[in-house]
């Protein structure tokens, strides 16, 4: 019997497979978008609503003090090492490391800190900017929030810092550089950068004073107004009264008052920026606290040449 010829008509088809491969390609490629486009709309993209990654969160009160907008110092932008985040609560930050050379001292004796800020490369920091009067403010407390220091070391044109520190009693200490340096390109970085230090001996941690709006230091009698809250910056304003009436401040550090915050538990530190007084015998900070908890704060103030310093209590819902 004949074959049927390839031109009858109903000879069956012959596929090529080349154009079937490149079928199955092109379908494929077709399902791809048309998942792609319902997986999208299954879930888009975050926006300010939904909470991107990485975005800071909003805070209806919050507020910047009269007069200030970003960070800046001689109208150079500074890049804050933390963010909004308590700063001190690690040796490195922002890419500069805190590495001390004395850790321990002897209760109640006479020492020497040394320090150095190091960059990435493990290179000696030698250019800070002067803030608050100073290249480097160092503040140094137990761990349970007494016995606070607030000095101002030297740089040897190494990049070593050094102070001398007596620590009063047995504990650990954190210390706190509060510093903004600046890069060979002319960058500038604020940090505070915290490492503890040890005054070997018997540690009887005192209990944190219940909070107060006030005090009284060497006959001055210190309150001040206002409620922080988490997240939002908000004022805080100091008063210092003597035996006549107000008191009156003389500029310290630039300012009526120099006010930092230590939080109890991590020891996470809170550098306040001051305003401009208003009134005899009062300054205003304005504070943002980066979570709830217990804080102490140390204001210090200038009265006939002498500072002091005032504690407090402060509870952050």
């Amino acid at each position: 019997m004949p074959e049927p010829s390839p031109s009858a008509p109903d000879a069956p088809l012959g596929v090529d497979r080349g154009t079937l491969r490149l079928a199955l390609v092109v379908g494929g490629l077709v399902l791809a978008v048309l998942l792609g486009f319902g997986l999208g709309r299954l879930n888009p993209p975050p926006t300010a609503a939904s909470g991107a990654a990485g975005a800071a969160p909003s805070s209806a009160g919050h507020t910047h003090p009269p007069g200030t907008g970003a960070h800046s110092h001689d109208g150079a932008d500074v890049t804050q090492a933390g963010g909004a985040d308590a700063g001190g609560l690690s040796v490195s930050s922002g890419g500069y490391t805190l590495t001390p050379s004395t850790v321990r001292f002897v209760p109640g004796r006479a020492g020497e800190l040394r320090f150095q800020i190091r960059d990435a490369r493990r290179r000696p920091a030698t250019r800070f900017a002067i803030v608050h009067e100073k290249p480097m403010h160092l503040i140094v407390v137990r761990r349970d929030l007494t016995g606070f220091q607030h000095l101002h070391p030297t740089m040897a044109a190494d990049g070593t810092w050094s102070v001398p520190l007596t620590l009063p009693e047995a504990g650990v200490w954190r210390m706190y550089a509060d510093f903004t340096v600046v890069a060979d390109d002319g960058r500038q970085t604020a940090a505070t950068l915290g490492a503890d230090l040890a005054a070997p001996g018997p540690y009887a941690p005192r209990p944190l004073p219940a909070p107060a709006t006030s005090t009284t230091v060497d006959g001055f009698t210190v309150g001040y107004d206002g409620t922080p809250r988490a997240g939002e910056t908000l004022p805080v304003r100091f008063t210092v009264r003597g035996a006549t009436g107000p008191a009156p401040l003389e500029p310290y550090l630039g300012s009526y008052g120099h006010l930092v915050a230590v939080r109890e538990g991590d020891l996470g530190y809170l550098h306040v920026h001051p305003g401009p007084q208003a009134e005899p015998g009062g300054v205003t900070f304005w504070m943002t606290a980066p979570g709830p908890g217990r804080y102490r704060m140390f204001l210090d103030f200038q009265v006939g040449g002498v500072v002091r310093t005032a504690a407090f209590t402060l509870t952050v819902d």
